[in-house]
């Protein structure tokens, strides 16, 4: 199973990288939509991209409309936002142009292993630290 992490704050894709591996994750990373679209043509297999939504360059709600509307792409993979963007119409913008998911930073382990398996994604050993 693989990851695409994709935030501008290394220390988020550290820790979100860490809770990926431990859940089963192969990850890759990217610091804004733009590196985010080159790396879903580099890695056509993702399973999940978590965006962050405020980054330079591409933001996170521009990427998620291009990669959707992207032939290549579909409605695969699924997208769950990591974000502190945490009104209700930012949430409901982004459900509306194909995020599946919504986490509110700051999030743990058990948050990410939940929103993942709501969404129908496999989570190895979800209960351990």
């Amino acid at each position: 199973m693989k990851a695409l992490i994709v935030d501008d704050a290394k220390v988020v894709r550290v820790a979100l990288g860490r809770i990926m591996n431990q859940l089963g994750y192969e990850t890759v990373t990217a610091e804004n939509g733009l590196e985010a679209l080159e790396q879903m043509e580099a890695h056509p297999d993702t399973d999940v991209v978590m965006l962050d939504w405020n980054m330079p360059v591409m933001n996170g709600y521009d990427f998620l409309v291009a990669m959707r509307e992207d032939s290549r792409f579909g409605n695969s993979p699924k997208v769950i936002m990591v974000t502190t963007e945490t009104g209700m119409g930012s949430m409901m913008k982004a459900l509306a142009a194909g995020a599946d998911e919504y986490i509110m930073k700051p999030f743990d382990r058990e948050m990410v292993s939940g929103k993942l398996m709501m969404i129908g994604l496999e989570v190895s050993d979800p209960g351990s630290e």
